[in-house]
């Protein structure tokens, strides 16, 4: 997919685009703070959070302690949902408020360095899908456009002729992954408080080892552990897949501005109050991106002036079901791989 395939022109107009969207987005009162929201998802996720750990406690040695897996998962995923508010100011208009709450809900509670993520997610925010800049296009392990798959060597390129057979299997890793990358992350100087972010996410580690290995026997742990971080992975990549997967990858010739480089890029999902729940109101993406301290409860209602504000500019806005959000993701994944099928070996 082009950016030329999704925006047509509009009439020549005074000032910035955004601009005016923007003025529409604060009149309506929608970049206000709701502490009443928050207080609320707070409550019921820590409350998911205590339950499951002390419904594993309380089953000790049991095979049901397969089924808690999933729901820790559930648990694990809502917190990382929550920190992601966080980083992006939605909840608390005090920046270190937000940053010793994202501290205790990414590093010490899921284990996910909080800065290093939260430098990752602002460069993505920057320049959505844009191969040169955006840290979630880039060709670690999956190739996201053609260019990418006539240069890649190694795993990707191995990895990158089946790729979109092999994404949700790879999603099984994705919670390991980011234990890794933030113990990883602890070595650059860059990273703020780098002695509060390894001291907190050590103490996950042990806290969360130690738990499971207290309860239940070495078998049953790792099996406990294995089902527990694939399950959070798959939910993670889920969440965040549908989000810009499939839409126009940019490169160093487009010249975009703010309004279209946000919309062009991403996509909205359908769904009602399960799927809003499930994604934490990542589904309405676009508006998550053009406004991204907007509070997550707000998107909604922004939903419909940033739509119609897009249509009398001729600009493309794309939304779909869930199912069908994969389904782009994973046709665009086979499509790029393309290249590297056709090469003999």
């Amino acid at each position: 997919m082009t950016v030329a395939e999704t925006s047509h022109p509009a009439p020549p107009r005074r000032g910035s685009d955004f601009a005016r969207l923007s003025r529409r987005i604060a009149e309506a009162g929608l970049l206000d703070k709701r502490p009443g929201y928050y207080a609320l998802r707070i409550s019921l996720v820590a409350a998911l959070f205590a339950g499951t750990w002390a419904a594993f406690a309380a089953l000790g040695d049991s095979w049901w302690q397969l089924g808690l897996a999933v729901l820790m998962a559930i648990a694990f995923a809502q917190v990382t949902l929550l920190a992601h508010d966080l980083a992006h100011g939605q909840i608390s208009r005090s920046r270190r408020v937000s940053r010793i709450a994202g501290l205790v809900a990414g590093n010490l509670a899921v284990g996910l360095s909080y800065g290093w993520w939260m430098d990752k997610h602002t460069r993505h925010h920057a320049n959505p899908n844009h191969e040169e800049h955006d840290p979630d296009v880039a060709p670690d392990i999956l190739i996201w456009s053609r260019r990418q798959a006539e240069a890649s060597e190694g795993l990707p390129r191995f990895i990158g002729r089946w790729q979109a057979f092999l994404f949700f299997p790879l999603l099984t890793l994705e919670g390991v992954n980011l234990k890794v990358s933030s113990f990883r992350a602890l070595r650059r100087k860059s990273l703020k408080s780098r002695g509060t972010e390894a001291a907190l996410l050590s103490a996950h580690v042990l806290a969360y080892l130690g738990a499971v290995l207290l309860v239940l026997p070495l078998p049953k742990a790792l099996l406990f552990l294995a089902v527990h971080q694939a399950c959070y992975g798959v939910y993670l990549g889920c969440t965040f897949a549908p989000n810009h997967k499939g839409m126009p990858v940019l490169t160093a010739e487009d010249e975009l501005d703010f309004l279209r480089k946000q919309v062009l890029t991403s996509r909205n999902v359908r769904g009602g109050r399960l799927v809003n729940t499930a994604l934490g109101g990542l589904n309405f993406q676009i508006e998550h991106h053009l406004f991204p301290s907007m509070p997550t409860a707000n998107l909604r209602k922004a939903q419909p002036i940033v739509r119609d504000y897009c249509a009398s500019l001729g600009i493309g806005y794309v939304e779909c079901g869930l199912l069908e959000s994969w389904g782009q993701a994973l046709r665009h994944l086979h499509e790029v791989g393309r290249p590297l099928r056709e090469v003999r070996t």
